[in-house]
């Protein structure tokens, strides 16, 4: 569904403020049914939002209950989502059958500002079984200098510290 103002991700919950507009893009019938299929290895991120002007691309992360077994790095993961996502858009603005999706990629294409928010969560408290084991500050270092022509100021943000950001994630506690 296109322009919805809460979403959720796994447990992750989105709020959107009312003037915006956000959908899960990876829910995309355009993504999952003709742009994923073009080969092997696209990926997409989990939001995109609309600001005004502002395009926000942001990818969420729960660690808390379990731990990351991909072996890719995670910045390098998220920027191969970001720029994915975004080589799906003039195809999807021009191509994609629901015309929700289409109009909704038209506002991203004509965007004057693009950012990035990876939203990570990872246990509060470091323990043996479920340690924190990823540094959002050097993932972040990491995401800045991989997609710096897209954003240079990325974002590695979790629901007790958003940095100012406009939406509210709510975190089901486990």
């Amino acid at each position: 569904m296109i322009d919805v103002k809460n979403i959720k991700i796994d447990s992750l919950s989105f709020t959107f403020p009312p003037s915006w507009k956000a959908c899960k893009y990876d829910g995309w019938a355009f993504y999952r049914n003709q742009f994923s299929r073009m080969w092997s290895g696209i990926k997409a991120v989990d939001l995109i939002a609309i600001d005004g002007q502002n395009i926000w691309l942001i990818e969420a992360k729960d660690y808390r209950q379990s731990t990351r077994t991909k072996s890719i790095d995670l910045a390098d993961e998220v920027a191969k989502k970001v720029f994915c996502t975004l080589a799906a858009m003039l195809p999807a603005k021009v191509n994609a059958s629901d015309t929700s999706e289409r109009d909704f990629a038209e506002e991203v294409t004509n965007a004057q500002k693009l950012r990035v928010v990876l939203h990570l969560e990872q246990p509060v408290k470091s323990s043996k079984l479920f340690p924190r084991a990823i540094d959002p500050s050097k993932v972040q270092l990491k995401l800045r200098g991989i997609i710096k022509p897209i954003d240079p100021h990325p974002m590695v943000v979790e629901s007790a510290q958003m940095q100012g950001l406009a939406w509210a994630v709510d975190v089901a506690r486990r």
